[in-house]
């Protein structure tokens, strides 16, 4: 009996504390309700006399406070703690008003503000409602805080990278409101500033004449072709101003309004007269600036195609395009309007595109104002993983309608029609049929390229009569990659002109071409190579066209062609240090219309050998600052001895030295 006695009196306890408790909590006994009660609570009630701690039974009236605890403040409704936080926090809130009774919670709540990382700027985005003591909502969506952050404990040392790190407005290496990391209006409108300075320093020889015997830059010069040094000093300062609509990554932008002003000083210094200006009067320097508005235009997308984020979009204005993936056609910034977009995820891509061509600055390349009454009409596609993943696919078609004119370049010297032959004003319209590919199929990279191009010239220069276009080209680079080094192996052929007299122009020629390919340090890709008043090759361009100008020059399909055999290996020395090497062997496809042009008979296919090495180094690690600098040498063969020395001579190795700088913010 005495064990069950004492059970019994446990059980009791418990359920008299129980009740004790449900009573201090609500006066009926009922549970607490779900949201907390506007009415303040009963004080605790008094200990029953005779020392007991067990409250009056459940039913009992309460006592009444004593007239001291009447006048005591009513006590404030307690917190509820009875549901979860996130249930707390999807309550509305009241937008607090300034000065507003909320004012007081508000800097009451203990909410810590971290600053935004890099260089934010000033939000545009206005608050639309309040806070409360659980959360402070932030309307702008770019510029949340981070707290700093010390992760390996040692104060921030240089030689560490550090997270959450805060930003100046100068510095491009962390976000940056002036680099379109954070919008300057509202949530999806950006801006992008982007500033360029290149630098370039250029020694060279290439082949130069002399001029008539009473104006040379010596007495007594008598040979032909004299001392060719030459030195080359050009800067170009770009600064770019973007302001885009949009949400700054995946998806493709709504708008955008693009404007870049150029401007460029070069100075170019030579060893004979007659080179710097027809003028023989000007001497042997020369000393040109040009200030222009390079890329001008605006973007809007005309409609979302997909869930994918594929689009349609348009282009008006100065613009870049580059046609190809070597620049092989047409590469250039000009006047024009552009139809894009893409389709199935991404995998195809497709440009139509017209250019309005305006002219070109002679010496620094840039636009200038003037119209040059030429219309290139472009349309290509793209399909990436064609066939194989990693290998994209192109076809493209181009037209270009290069009306007659007569233009004498800032220089004086004659540039449309070509110096050659009857150079009359002509028209020049051709229709550009190609198909290329890059990328790589399995461990090896491959880049090709095949254009035949058909049209007619009303009166080419060379050939003194019109003529039928029909001419191909074609390109192809095997590489492989073994750890840090990379074996190319490539060739390009450009078909040549066996007769130069018969009407049927067989020699192939671009629109305006920038090509990467056979070596970015090639003595034969990077100058222009003159041969009485015309290009035998000019600079950017791997073509023997006998061009006048590649920028201001007419397409000319009379000309010699070319076979290029290359042998190229890249070294990634260091992750800031790549060395590049490359080895030519040319060869004229055809020698007629080098025959013709120049009264000789018999030239010989070889044009020599071409070496070149150089180097590429990226202090920071990526490309905000490059230097390049390399060397290169052309060591004539039979065809360039003859070309360039009348009595049959030895003609010395050219050599090409440069050193280029480039900064980008």
């Amino acid at each position: 009996m005495r064990p069950i006695w004492k059970l019994s009196r446990c059980v009791a306890g418990v359920f008299l504390c129980a009740t004790s408790q449900v009573r201090a909590d609500s006066p009926t006994g009922a549970a607490a309700p779900p949201a907390v009660s506007a009415v303040p609570a009963l004080p605790p009630l008094p200990a029953p006399t005779g020392g007991s701690s067990l409250p009056p039974p459940p039913g009992a009236l309460a006592a009444q406070p004593t007239a001291a605890a009447a006048s005591q403040p009513p006590k404030a409704a307690p917190k509820d703690t009875t549901r979860q936080p996130i249930d707390r926090l999807l309550e509305p809130t009241v937008p607090a008003q300034p000065g507003g009774p909320q004012d007081a919670a508000v800097q009451a709540s203990a909410y810590a503000y971290f600053p935004t990382l890099g260089f934010a700027g000033q939000s545009g985005v206005l608050p639309r409602s309040g806070s409360n003591n659980e959360y402070d909502t932030v309307e702008d969506r770019w510029r949340t805080g981070f707290p700093e952050w010390d992760r390996y404990g040692l104060n921030h040392p240089r030689v560490f990278d550090y997270p959450y790190q805060l930003g100046r407005w100068y510095d491009p290496y962390r976000q940056n409101v002036l680099k379109g990391d954070y919008p300057v209006f509202g949530q999806h409108t950006f801006f992008v500033f982007t500033g360029t300075n290149s630098s370039l320093f250029e020694g060279r020889m290439i082949p130069t004449a002399t001029t008539p015997f009473e104006s040379t830059a010596r007495p007594l010069q008598e040979e032909f072709f004299q001392r060719p040094g030459q030195f080359l000093f050009s800067n170009l300062t770009t600064a770019s101003f973007e302001l885009f609509h949009g949400d700054a990554a995946f998806k493709p932008k709504d708008w955008a309004v693009k404007l870049t002003p150029a401007f460029n000083y070069n100075a170019l210094s030579v060893s004979e007269l007659g080179v710097v200006s027809p003028d023989v009067r000007k001497g042997t320097v020369r000393l040109r600036s040009w200030a222009t508005l390079q890329e001008w235009f605006g973007e809007y997308k005309l409609a979302d195609l997909s869930e994918q984020y594929d689009f349609l979009s348009v282009r008006a204005g100065a613009q870049p395009f580059t046609s190809d993936f070597r620049g092989f056609v047409y590469s250039d910034v000009n006047r024009g309007v552009r139809l894009f977009g893409n389709l199935d995820g991404n995998r195809t891509q497709f440009n139509l595109a017209y250019f309005r061509q305006l002219e070109k600055d002679t010496n620094s390349g840039l636009n200038t104002f003037s119209d040059r009454n030429q219309d290139v009409v472009i349309a290509n596609l793209y399909r990436q993983d064609f066939i194989f993943p990693g290998y994209t696919a192109s076809l493209s078609y181009h037209f270009n309608n290069d009306g007659p004119s007569l233009k004498f370049d800032k220089n004086g010297f004659l540039a449309r029609p070509d110096p050659a032959g009857t150079f009359t004003p002509h028209r020049v319209e051709a229709h550009y049929l190609g198909w290329a590919g890059d990328g790589h199929i399995d461990r090896y990279n491959i880049s090709h390229a095949f254009y035949w191009v058909l049209g007619r010239d009303s009166r080419n220069p060379i050939a003194g009569q019109p003529t039928s276009i029909s001419a191909q080209l074609a390109a192809v680079e095997l590489s492989y990659d073994r750890d840090w080094a990379r074996f190319r192996v490539s060739g390009l052929y450009q078909s040549g002109d066996g007769d130069a007299r018969n009407g049927h122009a067989t020699g192939f020629d671009s629109i305006l071409d920038q090509q990467n390919f056979g070596g970015e340090f090639s003595f034969w890709r990077r100058n222009r190579v003159p041969l009485f008043g015309v290009g035998l090759t000019n600079d950017q361009s791997n073509l023997a066209n006998l061009r006048s100008s590649r920028i201001q020059g007419q397409s000319n399909f009379v000309n010699p062609g070319l076979w290029l055999i290359n042998a190229g290996v890249d070294f990634d020395l260091t992750p800031r240090l790549r060395s590049i090497n490359n080895a030519n062997a040319l060869f004229f496809d055809k020698t007629n219309p080098l025959e013709v042009f120049t009264f000789q008979g018999n030239i010989d296919r070889f044009i020599g050998v071409d070496l070149s090495t150089g180097f590429e180094y990226r202090p920071r690690l990526n490309n905000n600052g490059i230097i390049l600098a390399g060397i290169s040498t052309l060591i004539p063969g039979g065809g360039f001895r003859q070309l360039y020395n009348d009595k049959g001579g030895k003609v010395q190795s050219l050599l090409n030295g440069f050193a280029e700088i480039i900064f980008t913010f």
